[in-house]
């Protein structure tokens, strides 16, 4: 008598609209011995992001307070944040949790654990 429960496809497959999808990925290129010999039209392409998606920053930073960067008066040399700031971009709004769990959580899942 066959196992039901040894075949993948037993359990049937539901989406969860609080995940993240992963695109499904299949390389279907060739690599020969030299670049020449390979064949990189059929290669992975570089992932872009749509036509009018939003520009967004995101620093995930640990243990680390508003001041301690060179951007804002503290000790840290902080070179790209001193430059976006020159620019006019200043990174003054923080979200902070006691624990760096529900930060890495939130990460993974999409789900925003401020709300």
């Amino acid at each position: 008598m066959p196992d039901k429960a040894a075949k993948p496809d037993a359990a049937p497959q539901t989406e969860t609209p609080n995940v993240l999808p992963r695109p499904d990925f299949h390389f279907e290129g060739q690599i020969g011995r030299t670049y020449l010999d390979s064949d990189p039209a059929r290669f992975p392409q570089p992932v872009t992001a749509p036509k009018g998606a939003p520009n967004i920053l995101l620093i995930l930073i640990d243990d680390c307070g508003f001041g301690e960067f060179g951007t804002f008066g503290g000790g840290i040399p902080s070179p790209t944040m001193d430059k976006l700031a020159a620019e006019g971009l200043r990174y003054n709004r923080f979200h902070t949790t006691a624990l760096c769990s529900p930060t890495r959580a939130a990460l993974i899942t999409g789900r925003n654990h401020h709300s």
